[in-house]
Formats: structure tokens, C-alpha cells, sequence
């Protein structure tokens, strides 16, 4: 009998001590995890390189922010979704898995990677609201249970305006405060009592 606990529908929050360059000062959103490993999208790190029309345009789509009226969401930004895929697209959204490629991460945030939910997008009949990735962050079975020992991560469980309403330079700070921690006040020294 095991007693593995999911991580699903969760925040990994990056100790300050984590000096690793794709991970530092990151939250990540946790999309699956089992006994064979994890999947998660960083929901703080906006790529500077690639914009919004860029992207929509190297996929011959309208540029999802050409003309926007009131009571449309601005895609305001690509993020860099973690360090494996990088070429691929990750869209955490709100609603249900109904794109061609989707898994339902929780009643309210599916995740899909298929190219018919950026054509919504574009032509304004997407998901109210979405965060799309290149990349993402993977775990092998047993690794982030070892990570979260060793005092790398925190976590909690994850909060839609966190992900979709919180500026990016708040994100962090958001998700720990979620925790009643101020992550400003955490040292950045690892150690074990």
C-alpha cells in the first residue's frame, strides 16, 4: 500500500535558495503527477524574445490582440514554461479539456497542447482565460518527493487569480503568500533542523 500524495492542482514555490537558472525565484503550476513522475508549467518567467503577435503569426494566426473590444482578456505574454520541450506549446487554461489534445487538471484549469485552442484564441473564441508556455518542467518518478525533502520547494495548493490575474512580478510572492509567508523574509541558507 502506498501513501504517495498528488501534487496535482498545486504550486511548486522556489525556495530561495535555488540557484538553478530555470527554476530561480519560479512558481510552478503542477498539471500531473503519479508515481512515475510530474509535469508542471512555470507561470512566472514571460519570454522577453518572443512576442505575443510573433508567435501568432509564425502559426499564420490574427494576432489575438488586433482590435480588441471590452470583456476580451489581452494575451499579454509567452512564458518560458520550464527547461523540456522548449519547440512545444503548453496552454493552461480555464474551462474544460475540450481542445484535441487536453488533460482536465482540476474542475476549473485544463491543460492542452494542440494548435485548435490557439486558433480560438486568435479568433476570440477561446477559454476565458489561458497562459501559454514554451516548454515545460518535468520530474522523473520519485524526484520532486526528493526535492521537496532536501527543502527546495514549497508548496500549496494553486490559486486561479495567482495564475491568470496576478501580475508576473507578484506571482511569487502571491503563491507564498498563500502560505501566510512573505518569501522576502526567507533565508536564502538551506538546512535541517
Amino acid at each position: 500500500m502506498s501513501n504517495f500524495q498528488s501534487l496535482r492542482n498545486h504550486f511548486l514555490i522556489a525556495m530561495p535558495h535555488l540557484e538553478d537558472s530555470d527554476f530561480s525565484g519560479t512558481v510552478t503550476y503542477i498539471c500531473e503527477h503519479n508515481e512515475d513522475g510530474a509535469l508542471g508549467i512555470v507561470i512566472n518567467k514571460p519570454l522577453e524574445q518572443l512576442a505575443v503577435p510573433e508567435l501568432f503569426a509564425q502559426l499564420d494566426l490574427p494576432n489575438p490582440n488586433s482590435g480588441l473590444s471590452e470583456g476580451h482578456e489581452l494575451v499579454e505574454h509567452i512564458y518560458e514554461g520550464g527547461p523540456v520541450h522548449h519547440e512545444r506549446g503548453f496552454i493552461l487554461h480555464t474551462g474544460q479539456a475540450s481542445w484535441d489534445s487536453s488533460i482536465q487538471v482540476s474542475d476549473e484549469v485544463a491543460l492542452t497542447t494542440s494548435v485548435d485552442v490557439l486558433e480560438a484564441i486568435a479568433n476570440r473564441r477561446g477559454p476565458q482565460h489561458t497562459l501559454i508556455a514554451l516548454g515545460c518542467a518535468g520530474w522523473e518518478g520519485g524526484q520532486l518527493e526528493r526535492e521537496i525533502q532536501e527543502n527546495t520547494w514549497l508548496t500549496c495548493e494553486a490559486s486561479l487569480a495567482v495564475i491568470f490575474q496576478a501580475e508576473n512580478s507578484q506571482r511569487l510572492q502571491a503563491a507564498a503568500g498563500l502560505l501566510g509567508i512573505d518569501i522576502n523574509l526567507l533565508s536564502s541558507q538551506a538546512g535541517h533542523a
